[in-house]
């Protein structure tokens, strides 16, 4: 069953996704995870978070935003240039940070210079930096504009009853990926770290029904398995930058090392969180994805965030944390800073780890430094 979930996390498209559009259904990509994947759903969209793993070249994305930005964005635009996304028939851009922001502009300076390159559905979805009252309603606006732009392109009806359906599966899901999440917490465990990654990346690049019903259907097997060799290794934390890359958590973890839990957007950060099925869907979704956030964008909530690792930490017994941001991610960077200092204080061992995204990775240089941090907590 893990090899439903290890080939959608492995690439950019899946077999999901090819039959979808050859079925002559639409897939809209997304960059953030402050966007709602509900609202594509109720509309027959299939959501898919956009993803730069398969990148090899630079060529294109230099051109447009320079050398000294984080590569994440890079690489999707990389991708969108060489029309690897051709089976988007839509996206929409986040504010999850500056690069994310210029990602914008540049796919659209790309489209005209590359015909092809941009889907005919392209849209700039705002996200604001605190979740005071005012946000809220922006935020709530925001969302309101995105259902009004997918009706009136796609010729849909977004309708209550439909989002509260979507909302009920995602929240479903989110049931059964905390699962996964308490699985692999276990001293016991018997699901590697790299496996409960895979499980979340396919998650966002998957249909919804199928994705629970392959859950559903890979939980009781669990029980059933031999436990995870790594199990007596140390117990770490990964968190820091955005991370699609299963191959990542694998360098770590054949590092000598099980990784029992992440905070990273693409991970299971809060999947336990549900969607309110009481309120009116709208307004339900604004506050679920935009009070929820742990992302450091958000203004005057460190606290909030040092509160979640710690609960974290407790929670899976862990014993040292790599926080490890991608070179130039600012927001991670930085506040990876104030994490090192706080758990320190606290004898929790933290590795400081500067990467490239995906593909770009510096395997051995990596490899080296996270066997050291091994090294000294032993």
């Amino acid at each position: 069953m893990m090899e439903i979930f290890e080939e959608a996390a492995s690439g950019i498209t899946n077999r999901y996704i090819t039959d979808w559009v050859n079925s002559g259904k639409k897939v809209i990509g997304y960059t953030c995870s402050f966007l709602p994947p509900e609202i594509f759903h109720a509309a027959g969209i299939l959501p898919y978070r956009l993803r730069g793993i398969t990148t090899e070249s630079m060529e294109i994305s230099d051109a447009y935003y320079g050398p000294y930005v984080c590569t994440f964005p890079k690489c999707l635009l990389q991708l969108a240039g060489e029309k690897k996304l051709s089976f988007l028939s839509g996206a929409v851009i986040s504010t999850g940070c500056d690069a994310m922001r210029r990602l914008d502009e540049c796919w659209r300076k790309t489209g005209e210079d590359y015909p092809g390159s941009i889907p005919d559905f392209f849209h700039y979805f705002d996200v604001p930096h605190k979740t005071d009252p005012h946000a809220i309603q922006w935020f709530e606006n925001e969302i309101r504009k995105l259902i009004r732009k997918i009706e009136t392109d796609y010729h849909v009806n977004i309708t209550e009853e439909n989002l509260k359906q979507s909302i009920s599966l995602y929240n479903h899901g989110r049931m059964l990926l905390w699962e996964i999440e308490k699985q692999r917490s276990l001293k016991d465990a018997k699901i590697s770290g790299t496996d409960a990654f895979s499980i979340a990346v396919a998650g966002t690049v998957m249909p919804r029904e199928a994705f629970n019903d392959a859950l559903e259907q890979l939980l009781p097997d669990l029980s059933r398995q031999k436990s995870n060799p790594a199990n007596g290794n140390r117990r770490i934390m990964v968190a820091g930058s955005i991370n699609d890359d299963i191959e990542l958590i694998r360098l770590i973890e054949n590092a000598g090392s099980t990784v029992v839990a992440d905070n990273i957007c693409f991970g299971i950060r809060s999947e336990s969180d549900q969607v309110d099925m009481d309120d009116e869907p709208i307004s339900a979704l604004t506050r679920h994805y935009l009070s929820n956030s742990v992302c450091p964008r958000m203004f005057g909530a460190y606290r909030q965030r040092f509160d979640l690792l710690k609960a974290k930490i407790e929670r899976a017994g862990v014993e040292g944390i790599i926080l490890q941001n991608i070179r130039f991610c600012d927001l991670h960077g930085s506040e990876n800073g104030l994490f090192e200092r706080d758990f320190e204080k606290m004898g929790i061992p933290c590795l400081r780890l500067e990467r490239e995204y995906g593909p770009l990775t510096e395997t051995g240089r990596m490899k080296m430094r996270i066997e050291a941090f091994l090294e000294r907590m032993a």
